[in-house]
């Protein structure tokens, strides 16, 4: 019962690390253990000579930051007429009752232009943003791996996973918050600004630098979890379906078929990520809109129901977008030949405590 119960187990990508550590003393008495290590070792150092930086340099955390820019500000800018028509639903139900209608309505009263709406700050803020997340994330993971140790950053890999992301998440945040404050402005109140050259100057003049940073508590709010499922999420996919699923070790791979990996695991992350984080966006779709209110009197208002108005259209636009930027992500590394390391692995050091090697 143990052995049958146990792959669907390690599927789930927050199981605990004893658990695991368990599984892995059965399944590595029943293989060779030395093969896949050695295997990985002479494949990264055959690939050794072709990075263009080492793992950890400023160089690698640059172009990484170069990837979240790319990945991010590309895929947000491309979404914008779903985020419109979404946004629209979560301030103002009545008038924009489901996905299609809104689409209808905006179509019908600004044109097909209207549906651009808000691309300058999305393109601008979501690139600030995708340099702070994929970046930081990559600073913070081997940060805070090196304090954990190689033993402990492997047993509790998907605490260092959501520790780093959050940790990221929370600068990107702050880079994200004017831009959009001012693109839910723009897309939400008809009248008030068409630019974001119109939108910027009218926000200061009414409200001072406040209007650019008060939605960033229930952006964090969104966006923290968001994150850190997006990241924990992705990196366990990515590890189970090489175990479990590709019939051949990463390193056997071609690199079309690791990014196809990656587009798999990002999309599946994506559906997660949607459902966490969209009750906060939600209020903050209507707190950036509204002057005076405060994200617990619009969480009240809205009640249950109302903080899930446009869940499909999120699940629609969070599973592609996620999917599409690890994609990108993935995508740039193999452009700059970056290192990316392969999935984890047991430490020699934990196997031999462990009895599992001679």
């Amino acid at each position: 019962m143990f052995s049958s119960i146990a792959p669907l187990a390690r599927l789930n990508p927050f199981y605990a690390p004893h658990f695991q550590l368990a599984q892995d003393g059965v399944r590595k008495r029943a293989e060779p253990a030395e093969a896949p290590t050695t295997r990985r070792s002479l494949a990264a150092a055959a690939a050794a000579e072709e990075y263009s930086c080492e793992y950890g340099s400023l160089k690698f955390y640059a172009l990484c930051g170069v990837g979240g820019v790319l990945s991010c500000g590309l895929t947000h800018t491309a979404v914008v007429p779903l985020d419109l028509v979404k946004c629209r639903m979560q301030v103002d139900p009545q008038k924009y009752k489901s996905i299609f209608n809104g689409f209808s309505v905006t179509v019908k009263e600004d044109g097909v232009r209207g549906l651009a709406k808000g691309w300058a700050p999305t393109f601008i803020g979501y690139s600030m943003q995708g340099l702070c997340k994929f970046g930081f994330y990559e600073v913070f993971k081997i940060l805070y791996g090196n304090v954990l140790g190689e033993e402990n950053a492997y047993l509790w890999r998907t605490s260092l996973y959501l520790a780093a992301s959050a940790s990221a998440e929370f600068f990107a945040d702050i880079a994200l918050a004017p831009m959009e404050a001012a693109k839910v402005r723009i897309q939400t109140q008809p009248g008030y600004a068409n630019t974001l050259r119109q939108a910027v100057p009218k926000m200061f003049g009414e409200e001072g630098l406040w209007a650019f940073y008060k939605g960033v508590a229930p952006l964090w709010m969104r966006q923290i979890p968001y994150t850190m499922m997006k990241f924990a999420c992705f990196e366990r996919t990515v590890e189970a379906l090489y175990k479990y699923v590709v019939p051949k070790p990463r390193s056997d791979c071609t690199k079309g078929e690791q990014l196809v990996v990656t587009f798999v695991a990002g999309y599946i992350a994506g559906v997660f990520c949607a459902i966490v984080s969209h009750p906060a966006d939600s209020v903050v779709s209507v707190l950036n809109k509204e002057k005076g209110s405060s994200a617990s009197q619009v969480l009240k208002r809205l009640g249950f129901r109302g903080v899930w108005k446009g869940l499909f259209a999120r699940i629609i636009m969070i599973g592609t977008l996620t999917a599409l930027q690890w994609f990108i992500y993935d995508s740039v590394k193999v452009y700059f030949r970056l290192p990316r390391p392969p999935p984890p692995e047991m430490p020699e050091s934990l196997k031999k405590k462990l009895g599992l090697t001679e």
